[in-house]
C-alpha cells in the first residue's frame, strides 16, 4: 500500500489561459495508507481525469505525483504497481474464474500455493467459491465484473486499487450488497482503495474520506456527516443529500441580516462577514415553527408529499423554493396554507462567494 500525495494540474489542450481550458485546475491532495476514498462528482468534473493519473495511465501536463516520497509522475501503472478495476468488466472468457482471479498473481510469478490461497479468500469475499471452475464465458454481467473486482484486490502487495464506477453494470440490489463487500475487504486486509463515482449512496456509504468535485476543483474532502452538516462549499450543500440545501440571497450589516425583505436578528456568537451572504439550510433542518418566533420566515405552502418514511412540504416565498423533511407522525400543512419557517439556527451555514464562512 502506498501513501500518494498529489500537486498538479492538468489541461488536454495546450497552453491553457483560462479555468475553462484545465480538466483539474492546480491542486493539492493526499490520500494516506490504508484509506477507503471516492471522488464524487458530475460528468466532466474531472474525478476519471484524477484517477487515470494517479493510475499512471495519463501524466499530468504540470506538477507531480508521489508514491511514499518517491517520484512516481512518469512511471507506467505496472511500475507504480497499481490495480485498477473499470466501468465495465476486463476479463479473459476463455479462463476459468480461478483463472482470472490468479492471473495477476501469475505474471508476478508468485507460487503456487500462495495463489491458491489468495484466489480463495478473495473468491469467497465476493462469494464465487462455488464458481471458480466455470468459464468466465457462461457468467453474467454482474458476475464478469464481480471477477474484475476480485482480480483488483487478489494482489496483497499492490500500492493501491483504483476503481472508476465498477458497479454501472451491475444489478441495483446486487450494487447494495457489493458496496457492503468492498468496506469490509477494506477493513480486513487495510488495501488503499480510491473509487470513483457520480452517485453520492455509493460515495457515502464505500468511503471513509470523500473528495467532493465540480469544475476541475475538489471543494471539499471529509467524512459523509461533515459533507452533510457542514459544506464548504455551495455546490456541496446542494450536491449532497435528497433533496438538496435549500439556498436564500441575503444580506448582513450590524448584526442585521436582511432574507427577502424580512429582518432577522443574527445570533450572539455567530460571526458574519458585512455584505451579501447565501443562506443555506436542509430540508431535514427547515422546521416549521409559530407565527412570531425568532428567525422565521412566512412561506406558501405548494405541495405536501408522503415518501413513507418522511413528509416532503414545499414551500414558495417569492420567486424561491424551500423543502422541508417532516416527520411522518407531524401535523401537515395543506397546499395554500401560509406556514413559518424557521430558517436561523444551529444548522444554518452561510455562504460568500460560494464558500463557506459560518
Amino acid at each position: 500500500m502506498a501513501r500518494i500525495e498529489l500537486d498538479l494540474a492538468h489541461a488536454y489542450k495546450a497552453n491553457p489561459q483560462r479555468d475553462e481550458d484545465y480538466a483539474l485546475l492546480p491542486l493539492k491532495m493526499t490520500f494516506e495508507d490504508g484509506g477507503a476514498y471516492a471522488l464524487l462528482g458530475p460528468s466532466g468534473c474531472g474525478k476519471t481525469t484524477m484517477l487515470n493519473i494517479m493510475s499512471g495511465l495519463l501524466q499530468p501536463s504540470q506538477g507531480s505525483v508521489m508514491f511514499d516520497g518517491r517520484d512516481v509522475t512518469r512511471l507506467s501503472p505496472q511500475q507504480r504497481n497499481i490495480a485498477q478495476v473499470f466501468q465495465f468488466p476486463v476479463i479473459y472468457d476463455t479462463m476459468t474464474v480461478a483463472q482470472n482471479l490468479a492471473f495477476p498473481l501469475k505474471n508476478r510469478k508468485v507460487p503456487a500455493a500462495e495463489i491458491q490461497k489468495r484466489v480463495g479468500r478473495i473468491a469467497e469475499m465476493l462469494e464465487m467459491s462455488h464458481q471458480l471452475d466455470m468459464r468466465a464465458a457462461g457468467l453474467s454481467a454482474d458476475q464478469k465484473q464481480k471477477i474484475s473486482l476480485g482480480r483488483g484486490l487478489v494482489r496483497s502487495d499492490v500500492s493501491a486499487v483504483l476503481f472508476d464506477e465498477p458497479l454501472t453494470v451491475i444489478d441495483p440490489h446486487l450494487k447494495w450488497q457489493l458496496r457492503r463487500k468492498l468496506k469490509q475487504i477494506h477493513h480486513e486486509l487495510k488495501l488503499t482503495l480510491i473509487y470513483v463515482t457520480h452517485d453520492q449512496v455509493e460515495a457515502l456509504t464505500f468511503a471513509d474520506e470523500v473528495v467532493v468535485m465540480t469544475r476541475g476543483r475538489a471543494v471539499q474532502v471529509g467524512p459523509a456527516e461533515a459533507l452533510f452538516e457542514r459544506p464548504a462549499h455551495t455546490f456541496v450543500g446542494h450536491f449532497i443529500g435528497s433533496p438538496g440545501m435549500n439556498f436564500l440571497p441575503a444580506q448582513h450589516e450590524a448584526g442585521k441580516l436582511q432574507v427577502l425583505n424580512q429582518t432577522l436578528d443574527v445570533s450572539a456568537g455567530r460571526a458574519l462577514p458585512a455584505g451579501p451572504l447565501t443562506l443555506g439550510i436542509r430540508p431535514e433542518y427547515l422546521a416549521l415553527s409559530a407565527a412570531g418566533e425568532a428567525g422565521t420566515l412566512p412561506a406558501q405552502v405548494q405541495r405536501v408529499q408522503d415518501i413513507g418514511t418522511y413528509l416532503m412540504v414545499t414551500s414558495q416565498i417569492g420567486e424561491h423554493s424551500l423543502k422541508s423533511r417532516l416527520s411522518p407522525e407531524a401535523a401537515a400543512p395543506s397546499p395554500g396554507d401560509t406556514v413559518h419557517l424557521q430558517v436561523l439556527g444551529s444548522h444554518t451555514c452561510f455562504y460568500q462567494n460560494e464558500a463557506l464562512v459560518s
